[in-house]
């Protein structure tokens, strides 16, 4: 059964999901924004794919003790790991009892909205915090980059990845753009804040501005871009934002008078990451 949902409003957009008798979703903590008297809330440690989400009839029963204590130590494993990758450590499920129910959930910052349907053949990764809310038949996991890539990304050590069939919905900042990097020579280099979402097949990594030359040392410090690059390579969609979390903190301290950004950017900057 799709999930019917509808994205509504501009700047600050919000998904407003219609619940069909046996279907239920679920949600990051802070992202509910309203319901009616008729969805039923409740709060689980784990995720579908740890245990903690639509269990299988009997499985308790015929696991004894054992099953029970297994999956405890899955649901503790995954809100473990997903505290370590500064995730939320529950997630919120919505249930309709008795005929239709509404719910409606939002991102945290000023930005768009995509819901994506995944039909069991491709995962999707996701910059970490940009999950929403998703169909319990959604499997919500944390990514590692491997270790190059973590150390030298920043942004693109911890990635969502979301596998199963259903929706899934996530939000960024500014607008989106969508882009497939085989229509633009296989590659694309964009700003390691400005990835949102891509499908399962696309190579993520990210490399150095340039070379240790003189070039390379002005893009780094007076580019604004810091050392690194995020790139995305093969066949696939790519979702990308027009504002980064970065840009956004530097425009409200200036506003406040606690710029500490400089007239440079890049290696100039001392904020505290």
């Amino acid at each position: 059964m799709t999930l019917q949902q509808e994205i509504v409003g501009n700047a600050m957009q919000m998904a407003v999901v219609s619940l069909q008798p046996g279907q239920t979703v679920y949600c990051e903590a802070g992202k509910f924004l309203f319901k009616t008297t008729n969805v039923t809330m409740e709060t689980r440690l784990g995720g579908p794919s740890g245990g903690g989400g639509q269990s299988q009839p009997g499985s308790s029963a015929s696991g004894g003790m054992g099953g029970l204590l297994r999956q405890a130590m899955g649901t503790a494993m995954q809100a473990g790991q997903r505290v370590l990758a500064g995730e939320s450590l529950a997630f919120q499920y919505f249930t309709t009892q008795g005929g239709e129910g509404t719910v409606g959930f939002a991102g945290v910052l000023p930005g768009e909205m995509r819901a994506l349907e995944l039909d069991g053949t491709r995962a999707w990764f996701a910059e970490k915090d940009a999950f929403v809310a998703a169909e319990s038949t959604v499997d919500f996991g944390v990514a590692f980059q491997g270790g190059r890539t973590g150390r030298s990304g920043g942004e693109g050590f911890v990635l969502e990845k979301f596998t199963g069939r259903g929706t899934v919905i996530i939000a960024g900042a500014g607008n989106f753009i969508d882009l497939n990097p085989a229509d633009f020579g296989g590659r694309v280099e964009v700003d390691t804040g400005c990835v949102v979402a891509f499908e399962e097949g696309i190579r993520y990594g990210v490399q150095r501005v340039g070379g240790l030359n003189r070039q390379g040392l002005m893009n780094a410090v007076f580019g604004g871009e810091g050392l690194s690059l995020a790139t995305l390579e093969g066949d696939g969609r790519v979702i990308l934002q027009s504002l980064t979390i970065e840009s956004l903190a530097n425009a409200l301290r200036k506003a406040q008078g606690g710029d500490k950004q400089g007239p440079t950017g890049g290696l100039f900057s001392t904020n505290a990451q």
